[in-house]
């Protein structure tokens, strides 16, 4: 893998598992995962530009209502960010996320304002989240962690970790994303 390669496209890499050029990127546009994180990444890179970073906020938040994704530029999510599927899917702005993890519809990654868990959470790299779980609270999620569809979680959860179920139950597994992750960055 070569270091200079864009984010963009090593969003795009997680997809199809190629390089490819800004043309075949904007081919690829046509699935509505990929756009908005095009989008989405356009609007990050230009985020503190007066007059362009209002351009691409405008944009991202067209293709916000249009796709029901709620992620916003101000979200930390490190490089081969990949959506899963088309469908509603809401992450707090001041959520942190690793590189390589895969968000699945349906999922929200929520703030917590009360209690001991006060805060958003910090998910690791290599994070698999299933579809329709919830995550909530100022919790961190360690590396190589899968949270099985329909999980509602709000405690921490250690590297190498499948976690299961409302409430949630947490099992060590050494290579938990092994055949969840593809095509990693």
């Amino acid at each position: 893998m070569a270091e200079n390669h864009s984010i963009i496209q090593k969003d795009f890499f997680r997809e199809s598992g190629k390089w490819l050029t800004t043309f075949q990127i904007w081919l690829k546009c046509f699935n509505p995962n990929l756009h908005y994180v095009y989008i989405l990444r356009k609007s990050q890179k230009y985020h503190k530009t007066p007059i362009l970073g209002l351009y691409w906020k405008l944009v991202l938040r067209h293709f916000q209502i249009k796709y029901g994704f709620q992620i916003y530029p101000e979200t930390e999510i490190g490089e081969g960010f990949y959506l899963g599927h088309w469908g509603m899917v809401a992450i707090n702005p001041k959520v942190i996320i690793g590189k390589n993890c895969n968000i699945a519809q349906g999922v929200s990654i929520a703030q917590s304002n009360r209690g001991k868990q006060k805060g958003t959470p910090k998910l690791g790299d290599e994070v698999w989240v299933g579809p329709n779980a919830v995550i909530a609270g100022g919790i961190t999620i360690g590396d190589n962690v899968i949270i099985a569809p329909n999980t509602y979680l709000s405690e921490d959860v250690p590297s190498n970790s499948l976690v299961i179920g409302n409430p949630c139950r947490i099992f060590n597994i050494a290579n938990a994303t092994e055949d969840y992750i593809n095509n990693r960055v």
